[in-house]
């Protein structure tokens, strides 16, 4: 912990043309108890070179008066050159005007020169703000680099977890699929090569729950690593919206004017997982009974809103500590330079993903639209 500005020795830059006005400031200072370290400076030139960054002050006391020179060119100069040090005005005589320019300026105070016995107090005032000014900045800056720290934390976990979840998938496709299809036959092959009732009843009660078995695996593939992305996101957020109907019996309806975009990577599968949470959030929460899906690029923004006429969030829905759903959407969108917007009311929800696209418009194409396109389900590893 630093020791009262009292008992700390204080360099002081003293911008002054008279020598004796010079000793005079130093005897208050030293009456106030104050230790001193001052330079006395009485030009432009001899002021410039004291405010190079290799010289370290406190505080500056200037006059408000020099040949050739006068205070508020100092305290520009002061500005212009960058550094932060606190500044005092001192003259024998400065009017109202002065004094509220050189304030507004950024000078900490000023005084007149009959009454130098405010000289202490408004010295240990400005450096003392000064010094909590500066541990603002410092914290302000420490606490900027914590969340820009997080922020990458949070945007590599999830990375992290997509391709997690995409070898995951790999996985149930090629062994856990390819073994249970490979079962699935050979059950094919006993039922058509047996006569007995008995063996017949447990074949079939087998192949049954083998489907049931590759339902689930293509279910959880799916849900880990969409494979209907493989067709395009418009593809997959048809998909999506036909197969949210038919579960739930909310209308959903999605509208684009397009029938194919190709888009930078990364971008569709974060516009996928949106969609996907936000869809989650109406089932769970919003009571509603119809939602829209509209997807649009204008302005090299590509946007997909989800809204719905639910009962609408509010701020507590909002501020519950583990909810992590939409807090996660605005992480997901950082990974491909977006952001997600969400406003609710009592007519409903509406969540938007914005994705800038002009850094990367060689890989963007796309073609509009001209008849809707039949709903497409991935999740078949082939009939028997």
């Amino acid at each position: 912990m630093s020791p009262p500005l009292a008992e700390q020795r204080l360099r002081l830059l003293h911008l002054e043309d008279s020598e004796l006005d010079h000793h005079l400031t130093l005897a208050h200072l030293r009456r106030g108890g104050l230790d001193v370290d001052a330079v006395r400076v009485d030009s432009e030139v001899e002021f410039l070179r004291e405010l190079e960054p290799s010289q370290e002050w406190d505080i500056i006391v200037s006059d408000y008066n020099l040949p050739g020179f006068s205070g508020l060119v100092a305290l520009d100069l002061l500005k212009a050159s960058g550094r932060s040090i606190p500044f005092i005005l001192v003259s024998g005589e400065i009017g109202e005007d002065t004094a509220v320019e050189a304030m507004r300026n950024g000078a900490s105070d000023y005084l007149l020169k009959n009454n130098l016995a405010r000289l202490v107090p408004a010295l240990l005032h400005a450096v003392e703000a000064h010094e909590l000014l500066l541990a603002r900045q410092r914290a302000d800056r420490e606490l900027g680099e914590q969340k820009q720290r997080v922020h990458e934390l949070a945007q590599h976990l999830q990375t992290s977890v997509e391709s997690e979840r995409a070898a995951i998938a790999r996985e149930i496709h090629d062994d856990v699929g390819g073994s249970l299809t490979a079962l699935k036959f050979d059950l094919a092959w006993i039922a058509r090569h047996s006569d007995s009732p008995e063996v017949l009843a447990r074949v079939n009660s087998a192949l049954e729950t083998v489907s049931h078995a590759i339902e689930a695996s293509q279910r959880v593939m799916h849900n880990l690593r969409p494979a209907i992305l493989e067709q395009g996101l418009v593809a997959a957020l048809q998909w999506m919206a036909s197969r949210f109907e038919k579960r739930t019996g909310v209308t959903c309806e999605f509208r684009s004017r397009y029938d194919h975009l190709t888009l930078p990577a990364g971008v569709p599968l974060v516009a996928y997982r949106t969609a996907q949470e936000a869809l989650t959030n109406v089932t769970k929460h919003a009571q509603a009974s119809h939602v829209q899906i509209d997807l649009t690029l204008a302005g090299g923004v590509l946007s997909l809103e989800i809204s719905d006429n639910g009962r609408g969030l509010n701020h507590d829905d909002l501020a519950k500590v583990r909810s992590f759903g939409i807090r996660g959407l605005h992480e997901r969108a950082g990974t491909v330079g977006g952001w997600v917007d969400l406003s609710s009311g009592p007519a409903g929800t509406t969540l938007i993903l914005s994705v800038p696209l002009e850094m990367m418009s060689e890989e963007l194409d796309f073609e509009l639209a001209e008849e809707p396109s039949a709903p497409y389900d991935p999740t078949v590893w082939g009939n028997i």
